[in-house]
């Protein structure tokens, strides 16, 4: 009897020694593949995103077969063109205070607006829709104090020139034209630097953009240049040579 005993002790301490060890093997494996996974992608960047001039968008709408998708810097399409309106990664102000708390982070500058078959999203920076339109979600616009122009065209015989207006009082002296009236046509930018606009303007047929200062920013090579939103959401211009194919082009004329 007393050496049944002894067996039996034995095998319960070696049952339940094993039991712990295989716990204690199991949970430590668990853990460790799971912290490292995350950790691995938390620190993954995308590749494709890639930053050449700081000062334009990471990713830019463009136009192929009749449909726009986005492409990167270098000129790589990041999503496919599917879609029949596009722009630039920018806040919602509708979505920023709508009165559905779920749906606001999707009005932040990390999503797009697009359109394919008359229904409108917003899509993340690989493409995925994250969230279709809806008007009861729509809140009401916070608008920021409107920045004064410095600086307005002024016509003159026919021609544009730019004037700034809290120094004109006398069209007949010269000397107080920004830019004596000499353009076809001139049109001041909307953009967050009234000190420094950017000016599309007309010569000899040809639209280019200039600076305050006379100095060509764009060359007058262009049938048109539309004037929008591109430059202050962007810092881009949206151009076309033929008349109906347009495309972007930053400050320094390089395609996209």
């Amino acid at each position: 009897m007393k050496n049944i005993l002894n067996v039996l002790c034995v095998f319960i301490s070696i049952f339940v020694f094993s039991q712990a060890q295989s716990v204690k093997k199991i949970g430590v494996k668990k853990g460790t593949k799971t912290t490292v996974k995350k950790a691995a992608a938390a620190r993954q960047p995308n590749p494709d995103l890639v930053v050449i001039n700081k000062d334009l968008p990471v990713l830019i709408p463009k136009k192929k077969g009749g449909q726009y998708g986005y492409i990167n810097q270098n000129g790589k399409f990041i999503i496919q063109p599917e879609y029949h309106i596009a722009v630039f990664f920018y806040e919602d102000c509708n979505l920023l205070n709508s009165p559905n708390a779920k749906v606001r982070k999707f009005g932040t500058k990390e999503y797009a607006t697009v359109e394919k078959d008359m229904i409108s999203y917003r899509i993340d920076q690989s493409g995925k829709r994250v969230y279709q339109f809806k008007e009861a979600d729509f809140g009401k616009c916070k608008f920021e104090e409107y920045k004064q122009q410095l600086f307005q065209a002024y016509i003159l015989n026919g021609f544009y020139g730019i004037i700034e207006k809290s120094k004109f009082v006398n069209a007949a002296d010269y000397r107080q034209y920004q830019i004596y009236p000499q353009y076809q046509y001139l049109f001041i930018l909307e953009g967050d630097d009234v000190a420094n606009p950017m000016i599309v303007a007309s010569n000899n047929d040809k639209f280019g953009v200039i600076d305050v200062n006379n100095r060509i920013i764009i060359p007058f090579e262009y049938s048109n240049i539309k004037r929008n939103f591109s430059w202050k959401l962007g810092k881009m211009f949206e151009v076309t040579k033929d008349g109906s194919n347009y495309y972007y082009i930053d400050a320094n004329n390089k395609t996209y």
